[in-house]
């Protein structure tokens, strides 16, 4: 069994922290997710001058960020599954499907990790059922090959509650779908914040370790974003995968530069929203 040591020390820094710019909304076929991301090689170009720990990509984009010259690009994290569940009505059937040979892929991509979701829609038994068995054939493989899993536990609501793709934000839905995924096997965990993020340290509690990076969801104010990453910060979470709230922001480039002060230096919100406002100035 390989050890995944190596590619988490490419994705962590020194003190465990991660931040993860996830571009793959192109996999999930929504016309809705394409917003900010419709030119990916000039998406990619801005992330990556602003330099976070990793981007996420699908097998089809990874070629604009490994094409990138030079040493010092952020690292990939390959999302390995397609999912039909997020638009503003479910499909008659339901399904998140692993892309073919996703290790080897992610290996040949120089990947410093693969994502994968474990689903919990209400009334979906069996989308779950497959996203388990996704996640138990994604770990035999990483072992063999040393690539971290992260595991993406995402409670939903049901679709006539708030339309698609709604976050259920309770922490006792959350906490054991988090767990599940650590004892599937998850070397990261890519997890969604709870209605009260003062309350989060339970989550990285069952966690048992597991590093906890926290999704961003959809678009919030820069207020909002900001004071709430520097709070799951305080509650221990190592780090963060936002996507819509970089790609869709009027300056991706500069809210990636306040958000990595924050999970990286330790910054407080003013200190956060000032590196913002001066960017937006230049």
């Amino acid at each position: 069994m390989a050890s995944a040591a190596p590619r988490l020390n490419r994705m962590f820094s020194e003190q465990g922290k991660c931040f993860d710019v996830a571009v793959d909304h192109g996999f999930f076929n929504e016309f809705s997710f394409l917003s900010g991301i419709e030119n990916m090689k000039q998406a990619i170009e801005t992330i990556v001058q602003a330099n976070p720990d990793c981007i996420q990509l699908s097998i089809g984009q990874a070629k604009w960020l490994q094409a990138v010259p030079g040493k010092k690009k952020p690292g990939l994290v390959l999302r390995t599954d397609a999912a039909n569940i997020y638009g503003t009505e479910l499909p008659r059937f339901l399904f998140s499907e692993l892309i073919d040979r996703a290790i080897e892929k992610a290996v040949a991509l120089d990947a410093v990790a693969v994502c994968v979701n474990l689903l919990l829609l209400p009334g979906q038994p069996e989308l779950h059922h497959q996203c388990v068995r996704n996640i138990s054939l994604l770990k035999s493989e990483c072992e063999k090959y040393g690539m971290p899993l992260m595991v993406e536990p995402l409670v939903m609501l049901p679709n006539e509650a708030k339309g698609g793709y709604m976050v259920d934000g309770d922490i006792n839905k959350i906490m054991p779908l988090v767990r599940q995924g650590v004892e599937l096997g998850a070397d990261v965990i890519k997890a969604d914040p709870c209605d009260d993020v003062t309350e989060y340290h339970r989550v990285i509690e069952v966690a048992s370790g597991i590093p906890v990076l926290v999704r961003g969801g959809g678009r919030a104010s820069d207020q909002e974003i900001v004071n709430r990453t520097v709070e799951l910060m305080n509650q221990g979470a190592s780090g963060i995968v936002y996507g819509r709230n970089v790609i869709q922001h009027p300056n991706p480039a500069g809210m990636t530069n306040a958000l990595m002060s924050i999970v990286h230096h330790g910054a407080a919100a003013s200190e956060a929203l000032a590196i913002l406002g001066g960017e937006g100035a230049k």
